[in-house]
């Protein structure tokens, strides 16, 4: 009998629900002419099981930094980022830039259709921090940062020819923008199957820099939300499956995007790194909240999220929004290496999320790099 694995408490998700409101900081007045207000915003926040939750924004905080302003560039240049780490090789990133010209079409492809604004916000703060490092802890436990960075891992990579990390989309078709314009038109639809244009770009973004650093990686594009409601029965039987197939793999990123907005508005979380507008990212670690011989290691993943953070924090100031500690599971009693990942919602440009995906496998190989096995060497 196969036991689901992707559980959630009725209490985690009550609190879950209500403290995934986010902390707005910027408004953008997209061509619609509407300018959004702190009070104005709502946040639709989707969370990985589906489930949503309309909430008023809360009042920005002291402590959370501002956007920048993007560099300037000329209209359809691509741009290299400047790489901002000390242990990890470097990849080619081309930021792209539609030219005006592609813009134009693609305002008249949508003619008549009415537009609704895109607002922006950088969310950097928790209720919970110890140096660099903000969760918000939704979870039925305590939780002590500086004890958990210093504990250690459940894994360490090995540089050999056997896969290590396993990147897969339960929720595969969630997609994007396909342009930073400020608005988004009445009929913005955020599911595709083109995978240029979801989730799965962003993890072709993370396999390529870990690659590149020695790391060996699967990425799985299999589409488990034909069927929403069984989404995570499919991808557990695929995780299942390859871990069977490569014992070898120690960690598991399912990699979704957030959904936030209203009826009239969406919202994006942002920050600019090298100049470039990126989405945010933010990690999920659960809690065995009740009692699951199965996942009395959680320990192990809520550090290894904590160690992704931290690293996040030095190399790219703002890139990660605050750890998302919960009562729940979502298949992380698989592997003590064992995440979930949303990378920006559906209103970020496909651009910035793939940026992201370059910017956070730079983050993760530097911190699997911190953690290889002292008994093998690479073949």
């Amino acid at each position: 009998m196969k036991i689901t694995l992707h559980k959630v408490g009725l209490a985690g998700m009550t609190a879950g629900l209500l403290s995934l409101a986010v902390v707005c900081t910027i408004t953008r007045i997209g061509q619609t002419g509407v300018i959004g207000s702190l009070d104005e915003i709502a946040a639709q926040t989707v969370l990985p099981s589906g489930n949503y939750k309309y909430q008023a924004a809360a009042a920005p905080s002291p402590e959370v930094s501002e956007l920048q302003n993007s560099a300037a560039e000329k209209p359809g240049e691509q741009s290299r980022a400047v790489s901002q780490t000390s242990g990890v090789s470097e990849i080619d990133f081309q930021y792209y830039e539609p030219a005006q010209s592609e813009l134009d079409r693609y305002d008249a492809d949508h003619e008549g259709e009415e537009q609704y604004p895109v607002l922006e916000f950088t969310s950097v703060q928790g209720n919970e921090a110890f140096g660099g490092v903000q969760v918000k802890n939704i979870s039925s436990a305590e939780i002590d940062i500086e004890e958990e960075l210093h504990g250690r891992l459940g894994f360490s990579i090995e540089k050999n020819n056997e896969p290590q990390v396993l990147i897969y989309h339960t929720h595969t078709s969630e997609s994007f923008l396909p342009y930073d314009t400020g608005y988004y038109y009445e009929s913005f639809y955020p599911r595709s199957s083109n995978n240029s244009e979801n989730v799965c770009a962003v993890g072709e973004e993370i396999t390529k820099v870990l690659e590149k650093n020695g790391i060996r990686t699967i990425h799985d594009t299999t589409v488990h939300d034909a069927s929403y409601t069984d989404a995570y029965d499919k991808s557990y039987d695929t995780v299942t499956d390859y871990l069977e197939k490569y014992p070898s793999i120690k960690v598991l990123l399912d990699i979704h995007r957030d959904g936030i907005g209203s009826e009239s508005s969406r919202s994006k979380p942002v920050c600019t790194i090298d100049g470039k507008k990126a989405a945010q990212f933010m990690i999920l670690a659960g809690y065995n909240y009740d009692d699951d011989p199965g996942f009395t290691d959680w320990e192990y993943n809520l550090r290894f999220a904590l160690n992704i953070q931290k690293k996040a924090s030095v190399m790219f100031p703002d890139l990660a929004r605050p750890v998302d500690f919960g009562d729940f599971t979502y298949h992380m009693d698989l592997t003590p290496g064992s995440l979930l990942i949303e990378v920006g919602s559906d209103s970020n440009s496909i651009t910035e999320v793939r940026y992201t995906g370059y910017l956070l496998g730079t983050v993760l190989a530097e911190t699997l790099n911190e953690h290889i096995s002292q008994d093998t060497e690479r073949q």
